[in-house]
């Protein structure tokens, strides 16, 4: 696999928790020729991938969570470029699905110099990226709260009797199932990108290789079991009369209906370190980086 020229990795630095810090990703990526740009609060992160890329990157890296990292996956598949997914997010849930090892997080820069690449799928709703899903229904509507991120479970368990109990008004989300029939609302109702699996093989992640060329649904329309409904489609169409609130790779996102989910085969090259690395992180001082580590950056 040929190595990159100019490979740039964007840097979230209170992704997770402050991993990027605590794992000197700026200093690892500049000991090993890589440029980093650092994302500051305020920044517009596909400006910066875009930029990148009018700059003369030739390959494409995200350190930071799934709704970052899918912002930059659109960026490197709109010009067909090689992606590296750093898992420096707190769950790092599709850099598990890419057979990652999440905690080990500066051996995922192997894969800019010495990656294995394939091509996998990404999904589409109303034109915006996701890696993982789009979760509509009462998780959608707890992940707007502020508490959330920081409190996930706690902050889902306060919130489930007002929003699915006996008294909670219905979800105004209106699709066809699996046989055609229209269904009316639904508890809750996630597209992912490929189906997850129920029971996962071993070493396979969640969604087996990314590369069906479908969207997974699962929908909660009814009592258990007769009311969960689970499939598989190239296409979905959901409709609403109210902004529908969801949470898009985890990030909290309203949405005008109707929402046209759509599947995108194979269109991200996405590289991932050819073998596990016994060796320690490389000394921030072993070798120069080929280029300044900041260049000036194209804001249009």
């Amino acid at each position: 696999m040929t190595r990159p020229d100019n490979p740039v990795l964007i840097v979230n630095p209170r992704s997770g928790g402050g991993k990027a810090i605590r794992f000197d990703l700026v200093a690892q990526c500049r000991a090993r020729g890589i440029e980093p740009i650092v994302f500051e609060p305020g920044a517009d992160l596909s400006a910066l991938a875009a930029a990148a890329v009018r700059n003369g990157a030739d390959a494409l890296g995200m350190a930071g969570g799934d709704g970052s990292q899918a912002a930059v996956a659109a960026v490197a598949a709109e010009h067909d470029l090689p992606f590296v997914c750093v898992p420096a997010g707190t769950r790092s849930h599709f850099a598990f699905d890419l057979g990652i090892d999440r905690r080990d997080v500066v051996r995922s820069l192997d894969a800019f110099a010495d990656g294995v690449e394939r091509r996998i799928d990404l999904g589409r709703v109303n034109g915006r990226v996701f890696v993982n899903n789009v979760a509509m229904g009462f998780y959608g509507a707890v992940v707007q709260s502020p508490e959330y991120r920081d409190h996930k479970i706690r902050t889902m368990i306060e919130r489930l009797p007002t929003l699915i109990g006996s008294n909670a008004e219905p979800f105004d989300l209106r699709f066809r199932g699996p046989r055609g029939g229209a269904h009316r609302g639904a508890a809750l109702l996630l597209v992912s990108n490929n189906r997850y699996d129920v029971e996962p093989r071993p070493g396979r992640g969640t969604r087996g290789a990314l590369q069906s060329g479908m969207l997974g649904v699962l929908a909660l329309a009814g009592p258990p079991p007769s009311g969960r409904l689970e499939w598989s489609a190239p296409t979905f169409r959901v409709e609403s009369a109210t902004t529908v609130l969801a949470g898009i790779d985890g990030e909290s996102v309203e949405i005008e209906p109707p929402l046209e989910f759509e599947s995108v085969p194979q269109s991200l090259r996405v590289r991932v370190a050819a073998r596990p690395s016994r060796r320690r992180p490389v000394p921030v001082q072993a070798r120069p980086a080929k280029r300044r580590s900041a260049r000036p950056v194209d804001q249009d």
